[in-house]
């Protein structure tokens, strides 16, 4: 499976909305997804996945996942670390030029996740990111999308 040909690291840090995805069974239920990525001065990156579980005002579920860059030429495959010394498979195979919305993939086709640096995605993007999912393997009937309240960060700020 192709990656991007380069990522800047340090463009790619920050909050990416999940827009839509094939969940794994952690994500199943989730509202208001997001991952957040923090470049550590060891190259790793601190992850932080957040998301509200079965609704907008669900209980939130937090998770800390490491990337590691594998591929420090395109700094495009890494390995996502949940449980030691498991590293699984994450692909950046479609990042904008402007850093602004991106598909991270797997190898073996089993998840896929469309993120966004703004909680709102026309239907139309979304359809343009299936059709691309589609072409790369993918069985994109099983994409899902990812609830999303747009005053989330108005909310937040307010509590």
């Amino acid at each position: 499976m192709d990656t991007v040909k380069q990522v800047d690291l340090d463009r790619f840090m920050g909050d990416w909305y999940v827009i839509a995805n094939i969940p794994t069974f952690v994500e199943k239920g989730a509202y208001n997804a997001v991952e957040s990525y923090q470049l550590n001065p060891d190259g790793s990156i601190a992850t932080t996945f957040t998301f509200n579980k079965d609704a907008f005002d669900g209980p939130q579920k937090v998770y800390h996942p490491t990337g590691f860059v594998l591929d420090t030429d395109s700094n495009a495959r890494w390995g996502m670390q949940f449980i030691w010394p498991i590293k699984a498979d994450y692909r950046i195979v479609y990042l904008d030029e402007d850093y602004q919305l991106t598909v991270i993939a797997r190898a073996k086709r089993d998840y896929v996740w469309v993120m966004a640096r703004s909680p709102e995605f026309s239907d139309a993007k979304l359809q343009e990111m299936r059709d691309f999912i589609a072409s790369i393997g993918y069985d994109a009937d099983k994409l899902q999308r990812v609830p999303q309240q747009s005053d989330r960060a108005s909310s937040a700020a307010d509590e």
